[in-house]
């Protein structure tokens, strides 16, 4: 007895020991990443935009062993690169911009975002390169503000014009004898059209035609200003394929010449009076991030809210905009005194009809309280509409989606794909003529049909009066244009669904003008976990979907994510965007 004892004693002793040593070791990496050495910028530095990069609407934070076992920095968010181009233009150490312009890894409103910080960094009269191997139009977008633009002697341009690609899975789900029962409202809400027809539906056809066109407009206009090329001719150079060479591009005043790599460099050097043994101060975007002081402070407290993903009940996970979360947030700020605006930053295509309506409820009772200012990204469509269509003020960018004010529903009827294909039928008891409504094992009775139309007349019904009030609008005026169609941002602002073409700044300023404020601070909402939860979290992180998209490629990324959405949309009434679509 007294051995064991003894042994049980030593042991008890270890485990302690061993506790101790470990809440050492954890605040041993706590004070390695608090005291990180702030990098410094050295003289004659060239800012390096990598358009390759996606920048999220908000700094993720990183793996705290990944940073520990990296020098390398997170990637900053798109307004955090958006001031930091700003501090780049006063900063005395930073000399010129060069961008990486192979492919562009950023959306539409996204790259015009840059685009703006890019011409305003360029009024500093300090240069701004462009070089790519192969150019896509995305990053051409971009990299048009460039003082100069170059291509690889042997690389490719791209100059063919915007397409769309949309996905339709009708004849798999006959071959599979699965049935989708299909419940929607808004003669253009053609979220569905994949489900239920294998091409494109007249109405679909007609406002794709129409916002993709205001895009490429948008676009044409962009490098005619930029470039001192008539639209009509860039047009011209894309419906002919003129641009075959490296010295297409050239010859028709898109680029400015072919060069290498090396050749890139010594420009840099000349620009910069080095010799030819210098190194250049190439300093990326992200390290600048951790080095410059690029935001603002002040007394009071602006909250910026960024909802981007797909809208989703409860609180949803990383890279959602769950109803309940962000319900409670808003809320919190509402009441929080210190809080003298929000700016509520949407890129979302939608998703749940319930969790929109959490959203805009908390959003329509905060603006009783203090101004509410909304800044759409790239998509702020259907449900990204819904959440925002209350604020005292919308502010959007040309090439921004959005509209697409419908519903819809989807419950699919698997009875023959399971007797088929699988030989497994089923059979039960109920105490009431319409219990298990909804099934996915038997089809809807008529009754439930009617049941789950009129679920989704009655939200659609109320998404239109959210609109016409929170718009000032006349209700038939509101229907007239909604009808689940998508317009872009030039169209919505033309319609009255926005009140003007602006940037998230620009949202900021307005909110801090109607706040009567100019001494305040940001704070970024939804506020990122502390490096110990991080560390300590169990939920499996995004580095196996970052895998897949890897392996598979984006485009067919896009509709492996389109498949998984699918459970999603079942059962639940959806304001969510028309479709997923690929464009190029």
């Amino acid at each position: 007895m007294t051995q064991f004892f003894k042994i049980f004693f030593a042991s008890l002793l270890a485990l302690i020991v061993f506790g101790f040593l470990t809440v050492f070791i954890l605040f041993g990496v706590a004070g390695s990443l608090a005291s990180k050495a702030k990098p410094e910028v050295a003289e004659k530095s060239v800012l390096v935009l990598d358009l390759g990069e996606a920048f999220p609407e908000q700094k993720q934070p990183g793996d705290p062993i990944t940073t520990l076992a990296s020098d390398k920095p997170s990637l900053p968010g798109l307004y955090d690169v958006v001031r930091l181009l700003e501090s780049a233009r006063n900063d005395k150490k930073i000399s010129g911009v060069y961008i990486k312009a192979d492919g562009n890894a950023n959306s539409f409103a996204s790259s015009n975002e840059l685009r703006q910080a890019l011409l305003q960094f360029k009024t500093s009269g300090k240069p701004i390169i462009a070089y790519g191997d192969v150019m896509s139009q995305g990053a051409y977008f971009v990299a048009s503000t460039a003082n100069q633009i170059f291509l690889n002697p042997v690389g490719q341009m791209d100059w063919s014009g915007y397409n769309v690609d949309l996905v339709f899975f009708k004849n798999m789900l006959d071959r599979l004898e699965i049935q989708p029962q299909i419940f929607y409202a808004g003669k253009f809400k053609s979220a569905t059209e994949p489900f239920r027809t294998t091409q494109m539906t007249p109405e679909n056809r007609e406002q794709t035609v129409e916002w993709l066109g205001d895009l490429y407009q948008f676009f044409l206009n962009a490098t005619a200003k930029d470039r001192k090329i008539d639209t009509a001719k860039l047009h011209q150079l894309a419906q002919t394929a003129a641009i075959q060479k490296p010295e297409d591009a050239v010859a028709t005043g898109l680029i400015d010449g072919l060069k290498y790599d090396d050749e890139i460099k010594s420009l840099w050097k000349s620009n910069l009076k080095l010799g030819e043994n210098d190194k250049i101060n190439f300093l990326s975007i992200n390290t600048y991030a951790e080095a410059a002081d690029y935001k603002r402070s002040g007394k009071d407290r602006i909250a910026v809210v960024f909802a981007s993903g797909n809208i989703v009940d409860g609180d949803g996970s990383d890279g959602d905009i769950g109803g309940d979360k962000f319900q409670g947030l808003l809320r919190r700020l509402r009441m929080d005194r210190s809080v003298k605006a929000i700016v509520l930053r949407v890129n979302s295509g939608g998703g749940s009809a319930l969790a929109s309506e959490k959203i805009w409820r908390e959003l329509s009772l905060t603006k009783g309280r203090k101004p509410v200012v909304v800044s759409f990204g790239d998509v702020a469509a259907s449900g990204g509409y819904y959440i925002g269509c209350g604020a005292d003020s919308i502010f959007a960018h040309p090439n921004t989606i959005t509209g697409s004010i419908g519903v819809f529903t989807l419950v699919p009827n698997m009875e023959g794909f399971f007797k088929s294909k699988l030989g497994v039928t089923f059979d039960g008891v109920k105490t009431a003529n319409h219990a298990g409504g909804g099934s996915v094992v038997r089809p809807l009775t008529e009754m439930e049909q009617k049941m789950f139309q009129s679920s989704v007349d009655r939200i659609y019904a109320q998404f239109k009066d959210r609109v016409a009030k929170g718009r000032k609008k006349d209700l038939a005026y509101i229907d007239s244009i909604a009808q689940g169609r998508v317009w872009s941002g030039a169209d919505a602002l033309r319609l009255g669904l926005v009140d003007r073409m602006g940037n998230l700044q620009d949202a900021i300023d307005c909110a801090a003008r109607l706040a009567k404020t100019t001494n305040y601070r940001l704070r970024e909402y939804p506020e990122q976990e502390n490096w110990l939860n991080q560390l300590l979290k169990k939920e499996t992180g995004t580095e196996p979907v970052a895998r897949i998209r890897e392996q598979i490629g984006a485009e067919n990324f896009s509709v492996l994510q389109q498949m998984i959405s699918i459970r999603q949309m079942c059962d639940v009434p959806q304001t969510r965007l028309p479709f997923t679509f690929v464009t190029r």
